[in-house]
Parts: structure tokens; sequence; C-alpha cells
């Protein structure tokens, strides 16, 4: 149109093709076009459909562009007309793309309550099940879909810890939810094992989105980011446990303590459904301990074990004002399993308050001179007489490895503080790449021997992550076992200091394949008494914690 009135016309046609654009009439026009486009298709807009409106727009621009260069118009008018064109296709390629990811979301979903999976809540149960063998339906971990939730954290999370993240703020955002400044609850209650139990689904046979966010390299489930949907659901859980209904009381704030024994009991494939469960299996005055499962069929048979990964977590309850300790509620477990994983409960209880004791007392080494001795020998060698060192062993400090961060918004929980469960991540990585480097062949997780939450983290620090092979064991030449020692570090370049806000030990060892390529482990030896102590103390709480299982 404004192309052949240029040329009849040249003078009205340079001011009808100005005032075209600058009314935005062509972008009026693109943007008609496109909404006819999608009431046609009736909200069934697909990425296809989105990249054919961009290519249409960019080659509508680059045409009027190659048809006005070298003629007398007004050639700026035109450039701005097609910047203008550009952005414009832009915002509407991503709204086209965030329309039909909303409207395939909401398919998901329909279809899941039409096919019996009810909407992501969080369900009282008030039978007396079984912990292990009954729970309420599980959550689809794909229907989460993002609200305008105010308690929710950003957007860094798997779609899984979102999903558990919603469910624990339906409860938060409850209408008479009650302030920072309502009293504390008073009344406790007596709840069971299966009243606090959650689990939920991965649908990954299915769900090739999802699927996707959790493969590795090798075609398994990546550990560090199902450590973060652990540390979810057990806080979902602990949550669901302590709370009380009640609109009158200020609801408590919950703190992970420490991980005890994550152990890894076969590879975790990400093109299998994959299912995690916990429940409260023993309650002290405030602290919670919880046990979660990480099943996965392997085997199509009823006799195999579905069995993949178990976790030990225990939290610590305080008022959500005062930050102090606070009870609370009791468990009273119903079935004879139950009542066996509250006694192994209370056993590793006193094996905590033991090892606390001998913290404050300064690791009191009963008898250790003699084996401080033996792993600093070595060590002096390497220093002293470097060239005489025994050619397969190493430094711990030649094993290290080390990367630091800023904490972001992006990466903070309900509470406003650093995700737990995103911190075990960034360990659980740095600890693969020690081991890696160390063995030369990629290595296999075995487990998490123990954590500890020191101190809370929150946006803005300057977090650093140390890492190092502490020891390694030998005795069993089919699986030598690597023990990686990593320590997270809260800085503060202002006030020049730096605490321990995290300890991390994993267990990882080789693939029996790279054995017999004729791999071999070196032995790791301190060079300093610093590390011999650390060396022993992490022998000896192993020794103790087998000794008491």
């Amino acid at each position: 149109m404004f192309v052949k009135n240029y040329q009849h016309n040249p003078i009205n046609g340079n001011r009808r093709c100005n005032k075209f654009f600058n009314r935005g009439e062509m972008r009026r026009v693109i943007f008609t076009r496109v909404f006819m486009e999608k009431n046609q298709h009736d909200s069934r807009l697909s990425l296809s459909a989105a990249t054919n409106f961009q290519i249409s727009i960019s080659s509508a621009a680059m045409n009027l562009k190659r048809r006005f260069i070298g003629s007398t118009f007004d050639f700026f008018s035109v450039s701005r007309a097609i910047g203008r064109i550009l952005q414009d296709r832009d915002r509407l390629l991503q709204a086209l793309i965030d329309h039909s990811t909303i409207i395939a979301r909401r398919t998901m979903a329909t279809n899941g309550e039409k096919n019996g999976v009810p909407p992501i809540k969080i369900p009282e149960i008030s039978t007396s099940a079984s912990t292990v063998e009954k729970s309420p339906a599980p959550i689809d971990a794909g229907s989460s879909l993002r609200k305008p939730l105010s308690l929710w954290p950003g957007v860094y999370h798997s779609p899984v810890t979102q999903a558990l993240w919603e469910a624990r703020s339906s409860i938060f955002e409850s209408p008479g939810d009650p302030s920072s400044d309502a009293i504390p609850s008073s009344d406790l209650l007596t709840k069971s094992p299966s009243q606090s139990r959650i689990s939920i689904v991965y649908n990954f046979s299915a769900d090739f989105v999802l699927r996707e966010q959790y493969r590795d390299p090798w075609n398994e489930v990546r550990i560090g980011k199902l450590l973060e949907d652990l540390d979810a659901l057990a806080g979902t859980i602990a949550f669901k446990h302590c709370c009380n209904n009640e609109s009158t009381t200020r609801p408590l704030l919950l703190v992970t303590a420490s991980v005890d024994k994550m152990m890894l009991k076969k590879p975790i494939r990400v093109d299998s459904d994959l299912k995690m469960a916990g429940a409260v299996t023993w309650v002290g005055r405030s602290s919670i301990e919880l046990r979660m499962e990480v099943t996965q069929a392997s085997d199509p048979g009823p006799d195999a074990d579905r069995t993949a990964l178990t976790a030990y977590f225990t939290f610590v309850a305080r008022d959500s004002k005062t930050g102090k300790s606070t009870p609370v509620n009791r468990l009273a477990p119903q079935t004879e399993p139950e009542k066996k994983l509250q006694q192994e409960g209370e056993a590793r209880d006193r094996l905590r308050k033991k090892t606390r004791e001998l913290e404050r007392e300064g690791h009191s080494f009963h008898g250790e001179l003699a084996r401080l001795k033996t792993l600093l020998a070595e060590g002096r060698v390497f220093c002293d007489l470097p060239a005489l060192a025994d050619r397969d062993s190493i430094l711990i400090r030649d094993t290290a490895l080390e990367n630091s961060l800023i904490c972001q918004p992006q990466q903070r929980n309900i509470h406003g503080r650093i995700f737990g469960g995103f911190l075990m991540n960034r360990a659980f990585e740095l600890a693969f790449s020690t081991a890696y480097a160390f063995a030369g062949q990629m290595p296999s997780f075995l487990e998490v021997d123990h954590v500890d939450f020191l101190r809370p983290v929150d946006v803005g620090d300057f977090l650093r992550f140390k890492s190092c092979v502490l020891y390694t064991q030998l005795e069993n030449p089919s699986q030598p076992l690597i023990n990686i020692e990593v320590v997270a570090h809260v800085t503060k370049p202002e006030l020049r200091r730096s605490e321990v806000s995290n300890t991390f030990y994993f267990t990882f060892t080789v693939r029996p394949e790279s054995l017999r390529d004729g791999l071999r482990i070196r032995t790791v030896v301190p060079a300093t008494e610093e590390e011999a102590r650390r060396v022993i103390e992490r022998v000896d709480a192993e020794d103790s914690y087998f000794s008491s299982a």
C-alpha cells in the first residue's frame, strides 16, 4: 500500500508511510493475524506455530528493508519501524511459548484428574496403616502450575521441589493464617507415622520434559537434583507432622539439622518411573527424624527389590518469632515396622548426642597418639623427601578442589534462607568432580555418610565450597571406597571473617570395568596433624554408626 502510494506521489507517499509506521498499524496487522490464528486453532498453539510466526514477521521486516534501500524514502523511519517489528516479534514469540506451556500443563492436569490423580495438596490421613505399605495418593510431579504465591521461592528449583513447596504453601496461605505476632501453640497432638506420610511420583516414562531435567550424561538420574527433592519432601513431611490446623497460633520454623546415611542400593535409571516417599519415624522434644525411600522397579518380577535409596533426615523445630527450640507433636507408632523404626531412631539420637559431647570436649583421643604418628609418618616423607615417597600414595591437599558463589534470591526456600537441598546439590557436584579427578575414571556414587547444617546461609552470602579426598578404603579390591569431604564456608570479606556453615561427607567407588582395565586407587595421607585428626574423627564416626546399627 505505502509502496504504491510512494511511487505515484513521493511526498504524500512519504507522509502516509511515516503515519502508517508511527501509528503502529503494521504491528496491529501482525498481531491481528496472530490472534486470528490463535482463535482458529482454539488454544492449540504449538512451538512450531510460534516459529512460523517468527519466520513470517522476520521475512516481512527484511523484505520491507530491501525494497526501500537506495530510494529517496526516509530510511530512518523504516529502520525504526523494522526495529519495533522485531521487538514485537520477540515479545510475541515468548507470549506464544508461555501460552502453549500453560495450555499443555492444564491439559496434563485435567487428564490426571480424569485418570484419578487428585490435585496437589497435603492430605490428612487418619488410618493406622504401615509406614512402608500404605500411603495417600502421590503428588504428581508434573502438575505444578506457576501461580503468584507470596511464599514461593525463585524458579531455580526442580518441578518436583516446586510441587512440594506449593503443597506446603497451600497450608501457609489458608484463610485465617496467623501472623508472626500470634501466640505459640500450647496443645501438642499425638500423630501416627502414617499421618505424616507423603509420596511423589516421577513419571519419567511418559514425561519427556521431566526426564530431560533429571538426565545425567550416563542416562541415569542426577543425584544432586534428587538431593534437592529429598530435602524438600522431608521438610514438607516434618511440617505436616507439626501442623495442628489451628488458625490462632503461629507456625513453627523447621530447620534441617543433619542428614545421616543416605545409601544408594542400585543405580537409578531415568527411563523408568520413580517414586519418593517418607514419613516421621522418631520424635524428641524439639527434633524430628524422618526416613525417606526412593523406589524404582528394575525387574518385572513381584519379588524384585524396588528400593533404590534410603535416607534419614533430622529437623529441629524453632519458634518462628523467638528462634528458640519449641516442642513438637508426639509420635505414636501403630504397627511393628513403625515401632522398630522408632527404636532405631532412638539409637541414632543417642549416637548423635554422644558425638556432640565428644566434640565439645575436644575429642579427647583415647590412645590415639599412635594412630596420629602412623598417619603422619608417610606424610612427612612426602614433605621432606618427596623423591622417596610412595608412588601409590598422595597427600590430601593435592586432591583438593574449590569453587565459590554468591547466593542469589532464586536459591532461597519458603523461609527466605538458602535452600538446604541447593547446598547439598552443589556439594555433591563438587564431590563428584573431586572423585573423578582423583580416580581418573568416572566414579559411582554410593552414599552420603553425613551432612551437618551448622548455621543458616542467607541471600547475598559469599559461599565457598572446599573439597578433598579425606581417605580411601582399599580392603575390598573389587570395590575400593573413596571418601570425600566438602566444607562450605560463609565468607564475609568486609569483616575479614569466615565461618563453616555445612560439612558434607560422600562415599564413591569406581565401576568394575575400570578395575578390570588395571585401574589402581591410591592411598591418601595427611601432611598435618589437623588433617590427621579429621581423618581419625571421620573413621571413628563411621565405626560408631555401624556398631550401633
